[in-house]
């Protein structure tokens, strides 16, 4: 026991609880944001790709292009290159508000390209007979198409969650706070090797969990 107290020498519990909050806070308000833009530009990209219900082949390589290009630049890139933009909306660069837009930036088109694959997984079938129906385009999407991309959908989220934790662990490089930042701070620059130890361990439990409640929703909305 003196061993393992002895370890954990350098650990502030009360820092670390506060860290954890500031992950989560950035977690929570960048997934929230990355789906009210993400969703409706994933259904977007479905509707306008070639043999789908609004075929635009110019939209589709425009929206294409623009998340491809937010998709490949490294996330730590953008960090550096939104901070003008970050200061301009909100005030500052720093802590939970300065890591906010930059999450949103680089998981929105990551998590809008699942989307449409997820669309993609409906059966033509369901919107075909929708269609003879006479819904429109609007009642199809609402009635047909998300429903049945349901479990696609919240697999997406999933993973687009799991990804916003380990960009909220580099956000720490840049004053972002939280777990990250800690980590950085305290376990690499002066070599604690407890508080690195504590951190990786609550990050990695922090995704176990959101890969649990992801797949429990996956299978819940699977069911017919």
């Amino acid at each position: 026991m003196d061993v393992l107290m002895s370890f954990f020498s350098n650990i502030d519990w009360y820092e670390i609880w506060l860290a954890t909050c500031d992950t989560l806070l950035m977690l929570g308000g960048s997934l929230l944001f990355t789906v009210l833009l993400g969703l409706p530009l994933g259904v977007l990209l479905f509707l306008c790709s070639p043999r789908q219900l609004l075929e635009a082949k110019g939209v589709y390589a425009m929206l294409s292009l623009l998340v491809n290009i937010l998709r490949s630049l490294p996330f730590i890139i953008l960090l550096i290159v939104m901070i003008p933009f970050t200061v301009l909306i909100t005030g500052t660069s720093l802590g939970v508000a300065g890591a906010i837009p930059p999450l949103v930036v680089g998981a929105t088109p990551f998590f809008a390209r699942l989307v449409e694959t997820a669309l993609r997984e409906v059966d033509r079938g369901i919107i075909e007979a929708t269609q003879a129906m006479g819904a429109t385009t609007r009642q199809i999407i609402i009635n047909a198409l998300l429903p049945e991309a349901r479990p696609g959908i919240f697999a997406a989220i999933t993973v687009t969650a799991i990804t916003l934790v380990s960009y909220t662990a580099m956000a720490g490089v840049v004053g972002a706070g939280g777990l990250g930042d800690l980590a950085i701070r305290f376990g690499y620059q002066r070599f604690q090797t407890d508080v690195m130890v504590v951190t990786v361990v609550l990050l990695l439990m922090l995704v176990q969990v959101l890969q649990t409640v992801g797949d429990k929703l996956v299978v819940h909305f699977s069911r017919k």
